[in-house]
Order: structure tokens, then sequence, then C-alpha cells
């Protein structure tokens, strides 16, 4: 029998859009993509040119498996600057992006059924980390009342003998809310006193609007930070998805631990792509407001036309380039025939008959919502709303 570990991994409901949308690309169909989880952005001049010049002076060789010291120590600046919270080269870990520093970070912790509470919605692939690594996720659903965001109270309602740790994703996807500091003073209070783990997981951080501020539940005290692995990376803000450079920062302990585990797994992280990450921390960051400047023009724009559509509503959010959209109103109608019964017969409805692709809410543990990615110029967001309105007001 094969391993039944990775046979309890279920497959992502995004597959079938996903793969349906590709098939009809290649077919030379306009498909209107909002559900692309990437910037659309290339990766900025000064940081191409970084890994170029890593090729030339030979920068090609391993390195340390938990990373390339000056990118250690840059990470380390990074955060004490933008998060005020200190570590040492020895406490960061680079990996092969954050979802490798996921999977680091819960084989470093996790034995057989022990239990992460994981909110939601949640990105998809928290559960399926957490069930590789011999744990149980243990999703708890968060109210719209309460923006998304789940509150210490009902996470100390799900707790047991087997809860070790608790993710948190601030700025969230998929709902782009971002946990304030009172919430999270809460949240770390709780973790402390249970001796819980805190996973933070802060990709989305450099891309917030308007008046809030993304703050790491790590820089809440000694105690909370001796408690948490931040995960982070450069995939994101600095429109390198394709480089695959993420990091964790942790208590020495847990740091070593993980690095153990990586060596046998995959080494270092990829050596051109280390000198490029730091490139991006250490080099100007015009080019992170340029981008978030797009993003926010996109995002004004998005909301503003989704409210206006008949039964459909959604919170404005805070951060990320996700808008997440409540098509509950929408179930049981049909169009010619065909009964919307869900997110996905949504989805799978809008692409097949409007040629507009988005991710239905069963990926993120809300099956009454869809996320669009603003992740594609204006002119397109225009067309693809227009084909979805069209397509919503043919409904029957």
């Amino acid at each position: 029998m094969l391993a039944k570990k990775v046979q309890s991994i279920t497959p992502s409901p995004t597959f079938v859009i996903n793969a349906k949308a590709k098939e009809m690309k290649n077919k030379g169909i306009n498909i209107i993509d909002f559900g692309v989880g990437e910037p659309d952005f290339d990766t900025p001049s000064h940081i191409k040119e970084a890994a170029i010049q890593a090729i030339k002076e030979g920068f090609t060789r391993y390195t340390p498996v938990a990373g390339y010291p000056e990118l250690q120590e840059a990470i380390c600046y990074k955060l004490k600057k933008d998060n005020q919270l200190f570590y040492q080269p020895q406490e960061i870990v680079v990996s092969n992006g954050a979802k490798h520093s996921l999977s680091n970070a819960f084989a470093a912790l996790l034995n057989p059924g022990d239990e992460v509470i994981i909110p939601a919605p949640y990105w998809v692939s928290y559960p399926e980390i957490v069930k590789i690594n011999g744990g149980v996720p243990v999703i708890l659903p968060a109210s719209v009342k309460h923006n998304f965001k789940i509150t210490a109270d009902a996470i100390a309602a799900a707790l047991t003998a087997r809860t070790k740790a608790i993710i948190v994703n601030s700025p969230n996807n998929p709902t782009g809310q971002i946990y304030t500091r009172s919430e999270l003073e809460e949240i770390a209070d709780l973790a402390v006193n249970h001796n819980l783990y805190i996973i933070s997981d802060e990709i989305y951080e450099k891309l917030i609007y308007g008046e809030q501020q993304h703050i790491s539940i790590a820089s809440l005290g000694e105690e909370i930070q001796a408690r948490t692995i931040v995960i982070n990376g450069v995939s994101k803000t600095y429109a390198m998805t394709g480089w695959r450079i993420g990091y964790t920062a942790s208590p020495a302990h847990i740091a070593k631990l993980m690095s153990s585990l990586q060596s046998h797994a995959t080494s270092n992280a990829n050596s051109i792509a280390q000198r490029a990450a730091l490139a991006a921390i250490l080099g100007s960051q015009d080019c992170v407001e340029q981008m978030k400047a797009a993003f926010a023009k996109r995002r004004d724009y998005m909301v503003q036309k989704i409210k206006a559509i008949p039964k459909l509503t959604c919170i404005e959010p805070d951060g990320t380039f996700y808008l997440f959209v409540d098509v509950s109103n929408l179930f049981g109608h049909n169009y010619q025939g065909q009964v919307i019964t869900d997110s996905l017969s949504f989805a799978t409805l809008l692409l097949e008959k409007a040629q507009v692709a988005l991710i239905p809410g069963t990926a993120f543990g809300a099956p009454d919502y869809v996320r669009f990615s603003y992740t594609l110029d204006l002119e397109q967001a225009q067309e693809g709303i227009e084909r979805l309105e069209k397509f919503i007001l043919q409904l029957n």
C-alpha cells in the first residue's frame, strides 16, 4: 500500500477551474483571469542585475544550508527595521519559497496527532501541509461580522489537550484583512498561557493600503517571540514568485531543527536567487511603492464595481491583492437551465459561459465566496467585471 499520509491530502478545489482555464487559453479563447495569485509586474531590474552579476562572479555553488550569511544578516536588518524584531543570523533559515518554510516549520513542531488551529478562510495549502507533517488541522471559521478575523475567545473554545499551534495570516489570503495590535495581543496572551506555538505568515506585509499597519505578533514581547515562527519571503513584495526564496525567523533551537531537516531534503535554496533576494531587501524600495500604488488603484476600482452588481457583496480588503466576494445570493439561480449550487459551480459556469476565471471559496474553507485577484491591469479588470455583470443579469 502506498503512503496513507500522502493519500490523505485533499486535491485542490481550484484544479478543475485552473485546468479548464488553461485548456481554453490554449485554444485561443480570451480568458480574463482573476485567479492568478502573483503580481503581474516584472521583477525590478536592479534585482535581476544582481542575479546576473552573481552568475558572472561564479556564485553558483552550494551555500550554507540555512542561507547565504549576508542574506541572513540582511533579513535580520529588515526584521529589526520593519517589524521591531531582533534576531541573530543563526535564527534565520532561508528556504525554497515561503511554502517550503511552512513545511519546515510544521515538520519541526508536530508529532503525530498534534492539532493546529487554522482560522477560515485560509490559504489553501495550510491544512494539507499540516497533514503531510502528521498533524491534525482544526478549522475554525471566522465570521464576516468580525471581518473574517478569529478571536482569542473562539480559539480558547477550540483548544484541546492536543493543540500545538495556531496559524496567524495577516494580511490574510484570501480576505485581505489585517489583525490589529489589540487582536494580536489577545491571541499572544492565549498562546503564552496555554504553551502554544504561533505560525505567523506575513508574506503580504508590504501590500497594505490606507491607514492600516502591519504588526508582527512576535514583536509583542519576549514570551510570544519565543513561541513564534515568522514566515516571510520576497515573492509577493518584489514580484519574485518564480525565484523561490522564503525564510523563517524563530528561536535558535527551532531554526537548528529546520536547517537539519532542510539539509537532507533540499540543501540550500538557489544561490543566485539568494543574491537577488539580498538586492531586493537592501536595495531601493521604490519599486514596492510603485507596485502597491497600482494595486491600490485596482482595488478601489474592483470594490466599487463589485458592490454595484446585484446580489454580490464584499468587504474592502486592507491588504494583499485579493477581493473576497460573497456569491451565496446567486445559489439556486440558473443560467440557461444550469443551476448554481455553490461557489464551485458558479465559478465553473462563469468560466465556460463568460470566459472569466476566479477561485471558488471551497478552496479556502468558505464555500459561499469566490476570490478575485487584482493582479491584472485595469483594462482587463474592466472587461472582466463587465462580463461578470452581464452573466449575472442573465441568471433566472
